[in-house]
């Protein structure tokens, strides 16, 4: 009887830590919900000029499916400045939701990345910041350098809290991707 009484403590005592540690674990991850974007929209505006040009990612029904709809090259002028602006879209819903709101909202949880390849393609000023002064990237300027083809990967950066800790630096390293496409660019 003293037997099974030790291998029902023993038991008992093993199930306590377990749970325990299982509680710990759940307390410690990021609260890291990806928003479904199918639209994204970059505009361009020509500085000095009333010349304005939007380029546009689509896919519907989202990853996998059908093939996007729309993934347009972006044109600019060489050695011209352009103030950005970058829309999203979830139109899988009816109506559209724009998730730019909500990424204005979790501003210190998000981040857009703009990598030019080759890197002298453009480059791209940071117009916004959030509460703790970090980029967001919603506004900004690009300007275009000389005459040339590439690509720009266009990354919203997702960068939940951990343990209730913000994890968001300004740089793109953590967090997960709610949105990464590479854009045809060509500069003439």
């Amino acid at each position: 009887m003293k037997m099974n009484q030790r291998w029902l403590g023993s038991w008992a005592f093993m199930m306590i830590v377990l749970l325990a540690q299982c509680d710990k674990a759940k307390e410690v991850e990021p609260n890291d919900e990806n928003e479904l974007i199918t639209t994204v929209r970059l505009n361009f505006s020509e500085i000095g000029t009333s010349t304005a040009t939007t380029f546009a990612f689509r896919d519907v029904d989202g990853e996998g499916g059908s093939p996007p709809s729309a993934f347009e090259k972006i044109t600019l002028k060489p050695n011209t400045s352009y103030k950005v602006t970058v829309e999203f879209l979830d139109e899988s819903k009816s109506p559209a939701q724009d998730i730019t709101k909500e990424v204005k909202e979790e501003a210190d949880e998000h981040l857009l990345v703009f990598t030019p390849a080759p890197a002298s393609l453009l480059t791209y000023t940071y117009d916004d910041k959030d509460s703790r002064n970090f980029p967001i990237g919603l506004t900004g300027t690009a300007k275009a350098g000389t005459a040339g083809t590439g690509k720009l990967k266009v990354q919203l950066r997702h960068q939940s809290p951990v343990g209730g800790n913000p994890v968001k630096n300004g740089m793109p390293g953590p967090g997960s991707d709610d949105v990464n496409l590479d854009f045809d660019v060509e500069v003439r």
